[in-house]
C-alpha cells in the first residue's frame, strides 16, 4: 500500500480486520440449546398375557428411555376405574419416562370395576381370581422385556390399595416392596356369602392384634420363609369410604410379618399435614414406612406422593439395590 493517503490505508485496515471480527465472533457464540423431544410412548393393550380366570384387562407402558435391564410397576387402579385411567391420572407415567422403568396397568371387568380381595380364591396363592391374572402379566413383561425379577413393585389406590396388600402376602417371592394408597389388610375384606363388599372392614370396625393380622398373611403362601415385601401405607384422616383406623390395622399387619416393632423407629413430617412413622428402620427404604395425611378423604394419591413412593421402592437410584 505504499504511496497510498492515510485514509486509503486505514480503510482497507479496517476492511480486512472486519470479516475477521465477524468470523471470530460467530464462532464464539453460543448454539442455541436443542428443545427436549416430548415423550412418543404409548400405553398399550396386551391380550393372551396367559392364565386370566377372572378376564382381567392388561395395559403396558414402556417409556422411550426404557432401562436396559428396566425395573417393573404393577399400578392398580380404584373401584369404577380402568388401566387407563389410573395411566392419565396418576404421575406414575412421567416417574417412568424419568427413571426408566415399566408400568403395567391391569384393569377389572367385574361390576363397579373393583378388584377381587374377597374371595377365598383371591387371598391365597395361585388360588385363582384376580391375582392370577396380574401375577400372569408380570410373568409375560418379565419374559419379553428383559425385566430385573429383582426389581418388581406395586401400587395402588382404594381397591388397587387393597389388591397392592393381596398381592405383597400371596407372591412375597415376586415383589420387592409395595405402596398402599388407602386401603385395608391382606384379608379384611374377606367374606363367605359371595360378597365382594365388607361393611365392617371398610368402616374400621375390625380390629386384630398384629399377630393374627400377620398370621393371614403368612397363611396365603402356607410354608414360605424367605423375604418380604417392604410396605408404604398411606391413608387421609378423613377418610369416610376405607376409614381411618385400617391405616394402624395395616402397621400392625407389616410390622408383624417383618418381625418389627409396632413402635416407630422415627417420625416426621416431610411436609406440612403428613406426618411420617417407620419402622424396623429409618431410612428411605425401612421394612415399614406409614404416611397419615391430615384432613384428607378418600382421594389418594395427590400431588407428590407418587413421586415419594418411587423413592421408597428405590426407583430413582436412592438406594434400593437389585439384590434380595
Amino acid at each position: 500500500m505504499r504511496g497510498a493517503s492515510p485514509r486509503t490505508r486505514a480503510a482497507a485496515l479496517f476492511g480486512g480486520v472486519l470479516p475477521l471480527l465477524a468470523a471470530l465472533f460467530l464462532a464464539g457464540a453460543p448454539t442455541a440449546a436443542a428443545a427436549p423431544t416430548a415423550p412418543t410412548a404409548q400405553l398399550v393393550e396386551v391380550n393372551d398375557f396367559g392364565t386370566n380366570p377372572t378376564g382381567l384387562r392388561m395395559h403396558q407402558y414402556v417409556p422411550d428411555g426404557v432401562a436396559a435391564r428396566p425395573a417393573l410397576l404393577v399400578a392398580v387402579h380404584y373401584c369404577t376405574g380402568s388401566g387407563p385411567a389410573f395411566h392419565n391420572g396418576t404421575e406414575f407415567k412421567s416417574l417412568a419416562d424419568r427413571y426408566g422403568f415399566i408400568i403395567v396397568y391391569p384393569s377389572a371387568t367385574r361390576s363397579g370395576q373393583c378388584f377381587d380381595v374377597s374371595s377365598q380364591q383371591a387371598l391365597r396363592r395361585d388360588g385363582g381370581s384376580d391375582p392370577v391374572g396380574i401375577k400372569s402379566m408380570i410373568d409375560h413383561v418379565k419374559q419379553r422385556n428383559n425385566v430385573d425379577p429383582a426389581r418388581v413393585f406395586v401400587v395402588g389406590a382404594s381397591s388397587g390399595a387393597m389388591m397392592t396388600n393381596v398381592l405383597l402376602g400371596n407372591y412375597p417371592d415376586v415383589f420387592r416392596a409395595g405402596a398402599s394408597f388407602a386401603g385395608v389388610p391382606h384379608s379384611c375384606f374377606a367374606t363367605t356369602d359371595g360378597s365382594g363388599w365388607n361393611s365392617a372392614c371398610a368402616n374400621g370396625q375390625i380390629n386384630r392384634s398384629g399377630q393374627q393380622w400377620g398370621d393371614l398373611v403368612r397363611g396365603a403362601y402356607p410354608g414360605y420363609d424367605g423375604p418380604r415385601p417392604r410396605v408404604q401405607i398411606w391413608h387421609g384422616t378423613q377418610d369416610n369410604t376405607l376409614r381411618y383406623p385400617n391405616f394402624g390395622e395395616q402397621i400392625k399387619q407389616w410390622t408383624n410379618v417383618h418381625g418389627v416393632s409396632e413402635n416407630p423407629s422415627s417420625t416426621d413430617q416431610p411436609q406440612s399435614g403428613w406426618t411420617r412413622t417407620r419402622y424396623g428402620g429409618t431410612g428411605d427404604q425401612a421394612p415399614v414406612e406409614a404416611i397419615s395425611i391430615a384432613n384428607t378423604g378418600h382421594n389418594l394419591p395427590q400431588g407428590g406422593q407418587a413421586a415419594r413412593a418411587v423413592t421408597f421402592f428405590g426407583l430413582d437410584g436412592t438406594g434400593a439395590t437389585s439384590a434380595r
